[in-house]
């Protein structure tokens, strides 16, 4: 079973490298199933709208995750509770609309489980990433509930990212972070056989800050006159992992970091 996660879509740059790219890129690497976090998606680079996960889905994404941003667009709020693609962090405040967690069948009826999180470190207020983690295993099983787990983690720093990553060691088949948009050169096999990668970086336009305007961007930092951040709208890359998955056991076979397009080269 070959999984294919992508990191943070950003903006307008990032939504049509998807769209013009995935369905190709879906057939030459032999990918069974897709997971993107779009919590960026949005033209004002914050959020993401009804449109934009439809055209998500059109174009190959079985499911979309998401993160801080997942409110800035009002309209998700009423559409995340009817689609159950659509996941917000588990542990945000409760009661909130959507789900954190659901449980996917393809058409080979293999369960597939995607766990979202965010990370307590530098992030908005929500519930203790690592309680919510605990009371999940307790409720749900590898190999018993699902036949492979990918979690999600939405957080800021990377000693979180390394420490929940270890907690789920043997209980996911994948444990990849999001949010930094800057793609980690880590990605690995952990002890009891989770794939493993600190951050899947962005889709989106890499000349630019994190995704956005660089121009703007730097003003703000010095100080000089700006307006609120904007997307960067040059040419994108597509940054995330490729996971082969032994659906036997539920763990991983191999991960490797996937970058393809824009800026980047995958090294």
């Amino acid at each position: 079973m070959r999984i294919l996660f992508l990191g943070d879509v950003v903006g307008i740059a990032g939504c049509s490298k998807i769209m013009n790219n995935l369905l190709s890129e879906i057939k030459s690497k032999k990918i069974d199933f897709v997971i993107v976090n779009g919590e960026n998606a949005a033209a004002q680079g914050v959020g993401l709208t009804k449109e934009i996960c439809n055209d998500f889905f059109n174009c190959g994404v079985d499911v979309i995750t998401t993160g801080n941003h997942v409110w800035d667009q009002k309209e998700i709020m009423e559409f995340i509770d009817k689609e159950e693609k659509l996941l917000r962090p588990k542990n945000l405040f409760e009661p909130a609309p959507g789900k954190g967690f659901n449980i996917y069948e393809t058409k080979d009826n293999i369960k597939i489980g995607v766990l979202n999180l965010m990370g307590n470190v530098f992030m908005k207020k929500c519930d203790d990433v690592f309680e919510v983690s605990h009371k999940f295993m307790e409720q749900y099983k590898l190999k018993q509930d699902y036949d492979l787990l990918v979690v999600d983690f939405h957080g800021e720093i990377t000693s979180e990212k390394n420490a929940i990553g270890h907690f789920f060691d043997g209980n996911a088949s994948l444990v990849v972070g999001t949010h930094t948009h800057i793609p980690t050169n880590d990605a690995r096999i952990l002890n009891g056989g989770t794939a493993y990668q600190t951050d899947a970086g962005m889709c989106g336009d890499y000349n630019s800050v994190i995704g956005m305007n660089t121009e703007n961007s730097l003003n703000r930092f010095l100080k000089k006159n700006s307006i609120k951040h904007f997307p960067a709208i040059g040419d994108a890359t597509l940054c995330g992992v490729i996971v082969d998955c032994n659906v036997k056991t539920g763990l991983a076979n191999n991960i490797e970091s996937y970058i393809s397009g824009g800026q980047l080269k995958n090294t």
